[in-house]
């Protein structure tokens, strides 16, 4: 079975090919091909890897994801890095899709109701939905009648209690749909089913709190396997200071800028989602790696940055943990939670009363999934690969069995 995965990030799109035969593999494969394109400002760079280990690296001009999705789909057979020679290969297409809303808790394939569902929600994911939507319609031209498969970002959070899911707002918003979704629990999902095997423990028995740190950012409170709180919110807008996005704001700024300045709302839309956050405040750049360089320049914007996201990164873990009323393991997962040791170190710092401690020579030498905490530490810190494609694989497969013939490994 070829299972072609397509996942939209807020400036990039990710599209990998894995391999399947017989049942799951207790640890995620590398895909047999996979590409990348991301993009700022227009400006592209597209990567090409498949098994046999030839590899493509090109600039090139982007102005949109339907563009970026497109010039992937058309190397899926490119002469110097093939994924298949003829579209008929491909016998299945995941998509991860951010919010499925209360209605779609579960990976579904896709029919003309979840495409109109998916563009419904697409206003509460501006940055996400609609991307993921152009994607389905473009394997559709591309591959024609294959079958697609939604895995959406919300479901894992679809069981959130009353008390952590409304809003305490009028109690008429319940009634327009206006509650906390949560969104990346397609890894925070991964990561806690991971963190258990790392830990040689029954999921069941432990306390968790993941931190998914990439230009999206989101923690979630997991418990015997359940998410039972998580950071962002009705839109991934809300929670923790982000890439370019705000995170959480007393919301009578937004009041105040509509009355006193006579701000729109596209003008409010494009200010929290895209001129916010580290970008906004280093007034240089949305990537951690860029605001840590700048900071060994001296740079003094770039260091309130740094330094007002690791405060709101341990008041919200705090917060987690409050909720969980304990915590086996810290985890940390994808682009600055696996690659800045920095973020790492300065985040458990403040913990250490809980009796987490973190080995500084681990946390800088790191191998794939590890746990940087010292032999002592009360609370395991774990460092855990992002793996939301082969999760997305791992569900069209399982999907794709007709009972009882399931494929074994899925969480």
């Amino acid at each position: 079975m070829k299972i072609l995965v397509l996942n939209s990030g807020s400036s990039s799109q990710k599209n990998c090919v894995y391999e399947i035969g017989g049942a799951l593999p207790a640890l995620p494969p590398d895909p047999v091909w996979e590409g990348k394109i991301e993009w700022e400002d227009g400006a592209a760079e597209i990567r090409l890897r498949n098994s046999q280990d030839a590899t493509l690296r090109e600039h090139l001009k982007i102005t949109s994801h339907a563009e970026a999705t497109q010039r992937l789909l058309d190397m899926l057979s490119s002469e110097k890095v093939p994924a298949i020679t003829a579209t008929s290969e491909i016998d299945i297409v995941g998509h991860r899709i951010v919010n499925g809303g209360r209605h779609y808790t579960e990976p579904t394939f896709i029919t003309p109701e979840v495409k109109s569902a998916i563009a419904r929600m697409s206003g509460l994911a501006p940055l996400h939905n609609r991307a993921e939507l152009e994607g389905i319609e473009l394997v559709e031209k591309k591959l024609g009648a294959v079958r697609q498969v939604a895995v959406f970002d919300t479901s894992f959070h679809a069981q959130l209690a009353d008390a952590a899911a409304v809003y305490p707002g009028p109690y008429e918003w319940l009634d327009l749909g206006i509650r906390r979704f949560g969104f990346h629990g397609i890894n925070h999902q991964y990561c806690a089913g991971r963190a258990a095997q790392l830990l040689g423990k029954d999921l069941r028995e432990l306390k968790l709190v993941t931190c998914h740190l990439g230009n999206g950012c989101s923690l979630a409170a997991i418990r015997a396997g359940k998410s039972i709180d998580t950071t962002m919110g009705f839109t991934p807008l809300e929670g923790l200071m982000m890439g370019t996005r705000s995170g959480s704001i007393d919301p009578g700024i937004m009041t105040y800028l509509i009355r006193e300045k006579e701000y729109t709302a596209q003008q409010l839309d494009e200010l929290l989602n895209k001129k916010s956050g580290l970008l906004g405040i280093s007034g240089i750049s949305g990537d951690m790696r860029e605001i840590e360089s700048a900071i060994e320049k001296g740079h003094a914007r770039a260091k309130l940055a740094f330094d007002i996201f690791i405060h709101r990164l341990r008041s919200s873990i705090g917060s987690m943990i409050a909720v969980l009323g304990g915590i086996d393991a810290l985890i940390f997962s994808a682009g600055i939670g696996e690659n800045s040791s920095q973020v790492r170190a300065r985040a458990c710092s403040n913990f250490e009363y809980l009796g987490l401690s973190l080995d500084s020579e681990r946390n800088l030498h790191l191998s794939q999934d590890q746990d940087v905490a010292t032999t002592d530490s009360v609370v395991r810190i774990l460092v855990i690969r992002a793996q939301e494609d082969w999760a997305i694989a791992r569900d069209c497969a399982n999907l794709a069995q007709p009972l009882p013939g399931r494929l074994a490994g899925s969480t």
